[in-house]
């Protein structure tokens, strides 16, 4: 049988394979994904939000890249809101709960409608590969899928985006089902072929909560939770207006004693305390069992009430995942005010999975034993729509990239919330699923969410998924920031009675000398609108113009400090490492340093100091080796 021929095949629809594929389209390639069902593309077997701290930073960058799911959820969503409005920009993140089906529907339109994609419902069973790999990197390239009905396709490059379907089983108390998340089919099939081509695995676990009937719950005894007005939108090519629409509400309550006691009393019934669970689950995000172990000081813990959809009364119940048995959850779940009489629709359950074992990627997302062959999302160790998202759109974006035998896409540290995840995810050895937090990204400062589009559109832009339209936009915005911060530095105002005046009447300390109007803003009382009266000639400006002037000018100390601390930061990163070193002809290096630097091949100077393992003077180490290995091929 002759093979179909594709320039890219993504396997796995969810929201990395969805990202990854889109990108592979839009840049020309002719690109096929593979499906398990295609009627749970970008499907949300978790909670169906989108965003949510640290999270709302990756939306940002991954629509700033030219990516989709910022567009997607800003059409879909169901109730929006700011998060940490309380605290400073760096940590402000948006957060918008989704219509479940409405995202998965408009997901898939959008990709049926891609050209150059072409959507297939099959299990891909097998990788091809063959032996031409780099001449001297002792690799295999990729060259293919093979599906479980036979055929097989042709590919310049494979990217793998499962999910969590590799070998998963479903646990709920003693039942346990082989079976991908909510029912559907899993892998195992692809998971053998991976240890066949030398590819290590492991296991981690994840779970989710019961959904309940929302006609059952009694939401009066819960406290309302309602959307931002207005609606800020996700994307930056959303024009505001089309976003403000009516919200629905969320709610919030409480476990108590009695539930913890419940729970506390059946601990041996819980697969995660019996042993039946092999898997590591994340620590960041735990299951109400966990929680009631590991904080026995908390006598409550939060439970939000969410909504799933506009068409079911079908409620989330975030806060309390479990793989308690059925009976449990019952009696634990009616415990909670509001859910006493709840009936559960689905129950909730622990998933364990296959992903990578740590050491196997490069930057690109690129599996080095075999070449063309990339991986993102849960498959690489990560959790979270957001993080398989930005991974997808990367992953995505390099496989073009090596096809069309360019430079890969490589946002640093200091770039991106997407660089800090794929740079932990490639240097760490993370013995849980990793999730993106703000206290992860050292430069957060700079890397807020409200500036995502001045800090990658130019990227995106590069590689080809940002129009000229936009970028010419882009460039037209950065004018206007720059050119108003000057003018606010150069309008100067004394201490005239109506400058006292206005002070006095915005609670803001007299002047007793001449301030400029960029320095008034540092006073957190006053703003660029309020300060109009006494800027008579200012021009109207876009809001997000004004938002990028307040917070520059308002933070300019913070962020120069940031600044420089980047610089130093690059000049680590710029130290590259080649690819043919071996570590074993470095002398005077650490036995454990030559392990782990072996082991995880890093890319620079800066990415091997962020090994465990390799200290300061195994990297002086290394960059005397090198000078030296630099100054003898000249």
């Amino acid at each position: 049988m002759d093979r179909e021929k594709f320039d890219v095949i993504v396997i796995g629809a969810g929201h990395a394979g969805c990202e990854a594929a889109l990108a592979a389209a839009r840049l020309g390639m002719r690109t096929l994904i593979l499906t398990m069902s295609v009627d749970h593309i970008a499907f949300m077997p978790c909670n169906p939000h989108i965003g949510g701290s640290s999270k709302g930073h990756l939306v940002r960058e991954i629509d700033a890249l030219g990516g989709e799911m910022g567009r997607n959820i800003d059409g879909t969503f169901l109730q929006s809101k700011m998060l940490n409005r309380s605290k400073g920009p760096a940590v402000h993140s948006l957060r918008a709960q989704a219509d479940k089906l409405a995202y998965s529907m408009q997901m898939r339109r959008v990709l049926e409608k891609q050209e150059g994609l072409t959507i297939k419902q099959a299990e891909a069973v097998a990788l091809l590969t063959d032996e031409s790999g780099p001449a001297g990197q002792g690799c295999r390239r990729i060259c293919g899928v093979r599906i479980a009905t036979g055929p097989e396709f042709e590919a310049q490059a494979v990217i793998l985006c499962t999910g969590t379907y590799g070998t998963a089983r479903c646990l709920c108390g003693e039942s346990i089902t082989e079976t991908g998340p909510n029912g559907l089919q899993r892998s195992v099939n692809l998971s053998e072929s991976l240890r066949a081509l030398g590819i290590g695995l492991r296991r981690f676990k994840t779970g989710t909560p019961a959904r309940m009937d929302g006609s059952t719950v009694d939401f009066s005894r819960m406290i309302r939770q309602d959307g931002d007005i207005p609606v800020i939108p996700f994307s930056f090519t959303t024009d505001p207006d089309t976003v403000q629409r009516e919200q629905l509400p969320c709610y919030l309550t409480y476990t108590n004693k009695e539930t913890h006691d419940i729970i506390r009393a059946n601990l041996d019934r819980s697969p995660i305390y019996a042993g039946i669970i092999e898997g590591v689950g994340p620590r960041y995000c735990p299951s109400i069992e966990d929680k009631v172990v590991k904080f026995p000081e908390h006598e409550r813990h939060q439970v939000f009430v969410e909504p799933e959809g506009t068409y079911t009364n079908e409620v989330y119940i975030d806060g309390m995942s479990s793989s308690m048995p059925e009976d449990v959850q019952v009696k634990m779940y009616h415990t909670v005010p509001g859910l006493e009489h709840a009936q559960i629709v689905k129950n909730a359950y622990a998933i364990e999975y296959d992903c990578l074992t740590p050491g196997q990627l490069s930057s690109a997302l690129e599996i080095r034993a075999i070449r063309g062959l990339f991986c993102a999302g849960q498959i690489n160790g990560s959790s979270g729509y957001e993080e398989a998202a930005a991974q997808g759109l990367v992953a995505g974006i390099n496989a073009v990239m090596q096809i069309l035998q360019r430079e890969p896409l490589v946002i640093d540290r200091s770039e991106g919330y997407i660089g800090v995840l794929i740079d932990d995810l490639v240097t760490k050895e993370n013995e849980e699923p990793y999730r993106m937090m703000t206290s992860r990204a050292e430069y957060r400062l700079l890397l807020r969410q409200d500036n995502a589009d001045l800090r990658l559109t130019e990227k995106g832009y590069a590689v080809g998924l940002i129009s000229e339209e936009r970028v010419t936009a882009l460039r037209k915005k950065r004018e206007q920031i720059e050119a108003e911060k000057i003018r606010l530095k150069n309008v100067l105002l004394g201490a005239a009675p109506e400058v006292q005046q206005f002070m006095e009447e915005h609670g803001s300390a007299p002047l007793k000398t001449g301030m400029s109007l960029a320095e008034l803003l540092n006073r957190p009382e006053l703003t660029w609108e309020n300060l109009a009266p006494l800027d008579p000639g200012r021009r109207p400006l876009p809001a997000a113009v004004i938002e990028q002037v307040e917070i520059d000018l308002r933070y300019a100390g913070y962020i120069e400090r940031q600044e420089r601390q980047v610089k130093q930061f690059r000049k680590a990163e710029h130290q590259r490492i080649p690819d043919d070193i071996d570590y074993s002809d470095v002398p005077s290096l650490r036995l454990e340093a030559r392990q782990k630097l072996s082991r995880f091949r890093p890319e620079s100077i800066g990415q091997a100091m962020r090994l465990a393992g390799v200290t300061p003077a195994d990297a002086s180490v290394l960059m005397v080796y090198l000078a030296a290995r630099r100054a003898s091929s000249r």
